[in-house]
């Protein structure tokens, strides 16, 4: 018989576990510029927004009267000026694309595809540098260590994004660290199944609590069964 577990819950989609999403703001995009094209903007304030590791930088352009919003990088504050587009000078906080951009410059927000607004390297303190080029294609150091090859068209903010060092300062009580989550709806403490009862997991009571219990699910177990590892090619040490 199936059981009732927390991953099912959260598939539900009740109000406990769901996303605080009214409270995230604002929505980080780059703006759509033309070719040849050249915005400047002046950085009014930074503010920390929830749903971002990192600070987020509010820029006002007093020239074409717009207004929009970035991922912070290390070295901006209040007051600085930026530009977004096709601009030739490098300094921390320009948006250019990654034709534009020198081999071994630090940059972030990349865009996976030319137009979607950035996808990549966005968490407070990474970043990824230029290590080739390819006719049209620009090869970029990923924060991973793994290389990938960008279309030469998609732009990156230069520079490493701020708040670098965030993850080495300690929660100390658990209480920040439950807030800490419930802010990212994740559930915490997480429980382990065999601390449960045999009711709330396959895994709990104190008959299943020992060593060399199989924590592969069957085949055809129901949807409460299926957990552990599930349906693994190879399990145990490798053969050398």
């Amino acid at each position: 018989m199936g059981k009732s577990l927390i991953s099912q819950k959260r598939g539900k989609g009740s109000s406990t576990y769901r996303a605080p999403s009214f409270r995230y703001y604002p929505k980080i995009k780059y703006l759509q510029v033309k070719k040849g094209e050249s915005f400047s903007f002046k950085i009014k304030d930074i503010i920390k927004s929830q749903p971002y590791s990192a600070p987020i930088a509010e820029l006002e352009s007093e020239e074409q009267k717009i207004k929009t919003s970035m991922i912070a990088v290390e070295g901006l504050k209040t007051g600085d000026v930026i530009s977004i587009g096709y601009c030739d000078e490098i300094k921390p906080g320009n948006v250019l694309p990654l034709s534009k951009i020198p081999e071994g410059t630090v940059v972030c927000n990349l865009e996976a595809n030319p137009g979607d607004g950035g996808k990549l390297v966005r968490a407070s303190g990474t970043f990824a540098k230029i290590v080739g080029r390819m006719n049209d294609k620009v090869i970029v150091l990923l924060p991973s260590k793994k290389e990938r090859i960008f279309d030469e068209n998609c732009f990156a903010t230069i520079g490493c994004v701020a708040g670098f060092g965030r993850k080495e300062k300690p929660f100390l009580k658990a209480g920040t660290r439950y807030y800490y989550m419930k802010a990212r709806n994740k559930r915490y403490p997480g429980i382990h199944g065999t601390s449960m009862n045999a009711i709330q997991h396959p895994f709990g009571g104190s008959s299943s609590a020992h060593k060399g219990r199989p924590t592969i699910a069957p085949k055809n177990a129901p949807p409460g069964r299926k957990v552990g590892k599930l349906r693994p090619k190879r399990t145990g040490r490798t053969k050398r």
